[in-house]
């Protein structure tokens, strides 16, 4: 009895420390069962300047090695996985699925050599998170790369504008339409 009564308090601390210092979105509280102890990052403020990408989940997708996943903003490329999505573009484009997924390996590809492995910095827009909790990011690599353009000029990824994140909307389609005209990367 207690011992229950000194977890109940414990909880009831972070309960209280969370509520008075406040916990913003960006906090996690995780338990390191190797240590038996509560880790809280918080107040931490991750350095989006200078982060290792620790490997691409498809086109237009990393992961940092926080473990978040960034998801490219204004860009889109084939889907390689199973998914709806996959299946509403084949639908959409009239494309077998097949096809649609061999073009987004083709994507993926690109996009790891591009990043995987290096360090980069990332720059938000108006929202900072997507509904699936991805961050939501322009990326560049640290010899002034703009990543998501690079995606797009070299024909790669189509575009996907969701407002209000906005702000490079112009420049991806005028790279978008010379990549079409150029018959570069997946629109030879």
């Amino acid at each position: 009895m207690k011992n229950l009564r000194g977890k109940i308090y414990f909880f009831a601390g972070l309960i209280f420390l969370f509520s008075f210092i406040g916990c913003n979105g960006d906090s996690q509280v995780t338990y390191d069962s190797s240590q038996a102890k509560f880790v809280m990052p918080l107040g931490k403020t991750y350095n989006y300047s200078d982060v290792l990408v620790t490997r691409a989940v498809d086109g237009d997708t990393l992961v940092l090695e926080s473990g978040e996943r960034v998801r490219l903003i204004g860009i889109d490329t084939p889907e390689m996985h199973e998914s709806k999505k996959l299946y509403r573009d084949a639908q959409r484009t009239k494309q077998d699925v097949t096809a649609i997924q061999k073009l987004g390996r083709i994507s993926y590809g690109f996009t790891r050599n591009l990043v995987e492995g290096k360090r980069v910095s990332l720059e938000f827009d108006v929202e900072k998170y997507d509904k699936y909790k991805r961050l939501l990011a322009y990326v560049y690599l640290k010899d002034g790369t703009f990543v998501n353009a690079r995606i797009v000029e070299e024909g790669y990824a189509s575009l996907m504008t969701y407002p209000p994140n906005v702000k490079y909307a112009d420049l991806f389609l005028k790279l978008y339409q010379e990549a079409r005209e150029n018959k570069r990367g997946l629109w030879e």
